[in-house]
């Protein structure tokens, strides 16, 4: 059995393209695997036009089709004509929709952030042509059930490739350049800057809680539009803030290594599970994250849960705090993490889910 293997891979700047590299070399360990046609093709599917042609494919020659957003609706936005869009929205949600589908359309401009646009992954077409769905977390599964009630699903724990951490030195010393002293907590911000990563909740917890502990902030990644990159520079500004922009992989291990504590905040959700957090908690640093079913797989002592809403920030406030003043139960919530995260989240036992699902599908 040969697979097809369909996905964005690296220097794209994507979580997906990331995640399908390690995937490739996991699973070609154990079989044979190439980019194109195969004897059963696999597919990666994501929110942004780097995924167009695999989507179309994905419907014209089905497959198993991985779901890393498991909304898709921004996807459709950003592809698809007004007439298209409406249409596909009817075939999800019934003629009824159809004046809802061309208000959505009409209000596309705030759909990064506006909590309706998240209530309509448009994931029928999709889950009904696939031999099988590969999802990350429990609420991807119910959204996917929700349109396709005979889909075949399986969900499948994001994998954790770990890195060679051999510049001990390099990691060591990053705080140094950066002007951060020995002696204060460093939380980070990585990843693609969005508006649902809640940075303008970040910095402005951030400013509370150092008026009460010896924290500083990096932000690394690239802000998704310039205009969001212009509200945020005020409150970038602040003293104690460090902004490195997009780092490669390389250099991403290296900020994720010296940092003492992530904050990787989700709101709206969109059926993803968070390279982001797998990969921090992996490397036994407590992450701060977003409370929701698509966090829920993991064991309550192996991070630290902010609800969204009212309270949002003030929770936060508390942790930073907290993690800052007690540094040792910050060590121990990481060693946790890092111990659920590697027996559960390994490439090898992630690549063997998948083989058995792609087998079941070819035979």
């Amino acid at each position: 059995m040969k697979v097809g293997f369909f996905s964005p891979l690296p220097p794209a700047r994507t979580g997906v393209a990331d995640y399908s590299a390690s995937l490739l070399r996991a699973l070609r360990a154990s079989g044979e695997v190439e980019l194109g046609e195969g004897d059963i093709n696999l597919y990666h599917l994501g929110n942004n036009q780097l995924h167009a042609e695999i989507y179309q494919r994905a419907l014209e020659k089905p497959g198993v089709a991985v779901l890393h957003d498991a909304v898709l609706q921004h996807f459709f936005l950003g592809s698809f004509s007004e007439q298209q869009y409406v249409a596909e929205f009817v075939y999800n949600y019934g003629a009824w929709s159809e004046d809802q589908a061309r208000e959505m359309w009409r209000r596309r401009a705030r759909s990064a952030s506006d909590p309706q646009y998240f209530r309509y992954p448009m994931l029928k077409r999709v889950a009904e042509r696939s031999l099988a769905l590969i999802v990350h977390n429990p609420a991807a599964v119910e959204m996917v059930r929700a349109h396709a009630l005979g889909a075949v699903i399986h969900e499948i724990p994001h994998l954790l490739e770990l890195p060679s951490l051999d510049g001990g030195q390099k990691i060591a010393s990053l705080p140094e350049k950066l002007g951060i002293g020995s002696g204060t907590f460093l939380f980070g911000v990585f990843g693609h800057l969005r508006e649902s990563k809640r940075l303008a909740v970040v910095l402005r917890a951030f400013r509370r809680a150092r008026a009460a502990a010896d924290i500083a902030l990096l932000v690394a990644g690239d802000f998704a539009s310039r205009d969001l990159e212009r509200s945020m520079e005020p409150l970038l500004g602040a003293q104690g803030i460090f902004r490195v922009g997009y780092v490669p992989e390389r250099d991403f291990w290296l900020h994720a290594a010296a940092v003492d504590a992530c904050i990787n905040l989700r709101y709206p959700t969109a059926g993803e599970t968070s390279g982001i957090s797998i990969r921090l908690m992996g490397i036994g640093k407590p992450v701060l994250m977003s409370a929701s079913q698509e966090s829920s797989s993991f064991p309550e002592a192996t991070c630290l849960r902010v609800d969204a809403g009212p309270a949002e920030e003030d929770m936060l406030v508390e942790f930073m705090v907290w993690l800052a003043t007690f540094p040792q139960d910050a060590r121990a919530i990481g060693e946790r993490a890092a111990a659920h995260i590697r027996e559960f989240h390994a490439t090898e036992r992630v690549a063997d889910m998948y083989w058995q699902v792609l087998g079941a599908c070819y035979h």
